[in-house]
């Protein structure tokens, strides 16, 4: 069924009908090396999903990831999902910026591009993504950091629905309003930042109700945040360079919370906002 998470084989069947795994690696801010080696980490210990940007510079080393850790840990090509993102500055030559995506990451096709923001010219760059579905070049489209008023503006002016909406989601920012609205249109909804981004995890991470309910799990405050992402609904692609910590952040199905620890969490909710987007 579609959007609805199968906590089993980990994955979630896009409106696209592709199967997209519900946990990954964020790449942010990782240099070339650094996001190699945890692509390896990653798909060494089991993750399949790998988020990227044009932004980050670093697409080039998440297909020399992929590659090598096909290779290395004999992973077939389809399952692996990789998403990459075109900036607004790109928007008004937009085949130029997928032919170099294509050609940067060099792993035959791109499961997933999401537009990365709003900006001039978003419809335009959106349609010519779309004639790359169509050629089979790109598998599934997306957009991130819209909203409400932004998804009801942008969607009638599209021909597909976007598979996906990635948006800054964590317990001090939750979109309790703009999570439903997208589901309900049939689109998964994927968070970035979901401990709360640079600056402010370890406030987050310290906070008592996310501290006491870890303890009653015998879990650490990041697989809690990450769980409760998971029983919204929500993919998380949390960023690390670290094996050990990439390791964690997939260890998600060995404890469950309860309906009053997931309201636990909802009270946290403080609309704070740490990214533009």
């Amino acid at each position: 069924m579609t959007g609805v998470f199968d906590f089993e084989n980990r994955k979630v069947r896009l409106n696209s009908g592709y199967d997209m795994p519900i946990l990954g690696l964020g790449t942010y801010a990782l240099d070339h090396d650094a996001c190699v080696n945890s692509v390896m980490a990653l798909l060494e210990s089991g993750g399949r999903l790998i988020d990227t940007a044009y932004m980050y510079g670093n697409e080039e080393a998440v297909g020399e990831g992929v590659r090598r850790g096909m290779e290395e840990y004999g992973i077939p090509r389809e399952d692996i999902f990789v998403i990459t993102k075109i900036y607004p500055n790109q928007f008004s030559d937009p085949e130029a910026a997928i032919d170099m995506a294509l050609e940067k990451l060099d792993i035959g096709y791109i499961d997933m591009m999401l537009l990365h923001h709003p900006g001039a010219n978003d419809v335009k760059a959106y349609k010519a993504m779309e004639k790359y579905v169509e050629a089979g070049k790109i598998h599934s489209l997306g957009l991130s950091n819209w909203y409400v008023e932004e998804l009801t503006e942008f969607l009638p002016q599209v021909t597909i629905m976007p598979a996906l909406v990635q948006n800054e989601i964590h317990p001090y920012y939750q979109e309790q309003d703009v999570v439903p609205f997208i589901q309900e249109k049939g689109i998964v909804v994927q968070c970035w930042y979901p401990l709360g981004g640079r600056g402010y995890t370890a406030d987050l991470l310290g906070n008592e109700t996310i501290q006491s309910i870890a303890q009653a799990h015998g879990v650490s405050a990041v697989q809690v945040i990450l769980r409760w992402d998971l029983q919204r609904g929500i993919v998380v692609i949390p960023g690390s360079s670290n094996p050990e910590h990439i390791r964690e952040n997939l260890d998600l199905f060995g404890f469950e919370l309860s309906d009053e620890e997931m309201e636990q969490i909802a009270t946290l909710d403080r609309g704070e906002k740490h990214d533009w987007y």
